[in-house]
């Protein structure tokens, strides 16, 4: 496993669920909002609004949450937030890109420039880092699901591209225009996504000694508990027994 996906799987080792969790349903209402806010509050009509309710089910956010999340769209009770992207490198000359969704640009570009800088990274320009990933569609089944032969047919039946399975679940990889088209077929087929996303995906991956493996992490983890951050995606990859070291540290 790389990049993000690992940092997350170290996070929950080191028993902090409950904070995550909290955090994770704030950013998924932030994005029910800004969803609801940008079409129409009924997601059977809003295509974004319907991934961003889908994915907040999928971890098990409260329905009343989720309703709260549209009807300050609704009501005009909520900031206005702008859609932004941060790219640069991080320790070991990984890439890093950042997602944010912010009321204050300014605020946020000092707070993102700051992790980046403190890492001993910095941050680029828009593209600095974007051409070394793939833009494209990921919908994640767990094993549940079926095992990686079953999820393999789904996926070339439904036009996706790739699938990346483990004892986690299944990660099936589609062209971005076409995630809407291959979710829906795979749901006739494999039930409900655990999430459908647009992902920025790691063209390849940058690994890392245990030294850069702790800086790149930290960086990883001062952006992901920044509110105004949604997303952060990195091609670094971290081998088993550097894992097993940071996960018992």
């Amino acid at each position: 496993m790389a990049g993000h996906s690992q940092f997350k799987n170290i996070m929950h080792r080191k028993g902090r669920q409950d904070s995550m969790r909290s955090k994770l349903f704030s950013k998924l209402a932030r994005e029910i909002t800004v969803a609801a806010k940008s079409g129409m509050a009924d997601p059977a009509m809003n295509p974004r609004l319907r991934l961003a309710v889908n994915n907040a089910k999928a971890e098990s956010m409260p329905k009343d949450n989720i309703d709260r999340a549209i009807k300050k769209a609704v009501g005009g009770d909520t900031e206005n937030y702008d859609e932004v992207r941060y790219e640069g490198y991080g320790p070991g000359g990984v890439a890093v890109i950042v997602e944010a969704l912010t009321d204050n640009r300014n605020r946020t570009a000092s707070n993102v420039r700051s992790y980046f800088t403190k890492s001993g990274g910095a941050l680029g320009e828009t593209g600095s880092v974007s051409f070394m990933f793939d833009h494209v569609g990921e919908i994640v089944y767990g094993t549940k699901a079926g095992d990686a032969d079953k999820v393999m047919e789904a996926a070339i039946e439904a036009g996706a591209d790739d699938v990346a399975s483990d004892e986690d679940g299944h990660r099936i990889y589609t062209a971005f225009e076409d995630l809407g088209e291959v979710s829906a077929a795979l749901e006739k087929s494999l039930g409900e996504a655990s999430s459908v996303k647009a992902i920025w995906r790691p063209q390849t991956g940058t690994p890392l000694d245990e030294e850069k493996a702790q800086s790149i992490l930290k960086l990883v983890g001062n952006l992901d508990e920044d509110d105004d951050v949604q997303n952060v995606y990195a091609n670094f990859e971290i081998d088993d027994a550097i894992m097993a070291k940071l996960s018992a540290a």
